[in-house]
């Protein structure tokens, strides 16, 4: 397996459209219904999507990919948040999201996750940011038990909207 990676640059919009549409399923609670989900991706995770996160400075994405093809990709956003739940529960500043980790169900389990997560701390740090949060589902125990192993340790709880309601999530955060 030959793994690259890179930063994300603006030509990838469509890459990261494709492989965010493949992978965000993957961690939604399963009673989250087929309709939501398309609903999310086509608001957040569409290639005009991509386009805007990829020309905001305050966003940098990675992409991984495993023998040419694409594998996965995290997104970070560099300043302060402004949900108060998250706000209370983080305590290192100054801070960033990382808002998305999502690697292609067919390579679970190979590193690509854990080599994403680490380039991403890496290029915070470049930015001076002493601290990293994420927000990742209560039900999600695959997810969680990764971030843990990755330093992130739990702080506090927050929701997130999906489908009509709110999902809850666990806020973690990691020291860089």
């Amino acid at each position: 397996m030959s793994l690259e990676i890179r930063a994300a640059v603006p030509a990838d919009a469509a890459t990261l459209a494709e492989i965010a549409a493949a992978t965000f399923p993957l961690a939604c609670p399963p009673s989250t219904t087929a309709e939501s989900i398309a609903a999310f991706i086509a608001e957040n995770l569409s290639e005009a999507s991509f386009d805007g996160y990829l020309a905001d400075p305050e966003r940098s994405l990675v992409l991984a990919f495993v023998d040419g093809r694409v594998a996965g990709y995290t997104m970070i956003i560099f300043g302060e948040p402004t949900d108060p739940d998250v706000v209370s529960a983080i305590s290192l500043h100054p801070t960033a999201e990382l808002s998305k980790v999502y690697v292609a169900a067919g390579h679970h389990g190979a590193g690509i996750a854990q080599a994403l997560v680490e380039s991403s701390v890496n290029a915070a740090i470049e930015r001076g940011v002493l601290g990293m949060w994420l927000g990742v589902n209560q039900e999600n125990a695959r997810a969680n038990r990764f971030y843990e192993k990755s330093g992130f340790v739990r702080v506090g709880t927050k929701r997130f909207y999906l489908g009509g309601h709110y999902e809850h999530d666990f806020v973690r955060e990691r020291t860089l």
